[in-house]
């Protein structure tokens, strides 16, 4: 199986999400991730922003699903 090079995981950056892939942000506001512009954003990992806020490992899962199936 090969790898798709925009494959985002929990480790990714935010920062580096939204330059991969830009809509993610919209995916990510529905979950109350609204942490796109914070300066952390350009380290911190989808899992660490989510956890900050609250999510639990299902909605992290169920976001990060979501974003992976954008184009």
């Amino acid at each position: 199986m090969t790898e798709n090079k925009t494959n985002i995981t929990k480790k990714t950056a935010i920062a580096e999400i939204i330059e991969k892939k830009p809509e993610a942000a919209k995916i990510m506001f529905e979950y109350g991730l609204h942490c796109i512009g914070c300066r952390v954003a350009a380290w911190e990992s989808l899992e660490e922003g989510c956890k900050v806020h609250g999510l639990d490992e299902k909605k992290i899962d169920e976001m990060l699903k979501k974003i992976n199936a954008l184009e």
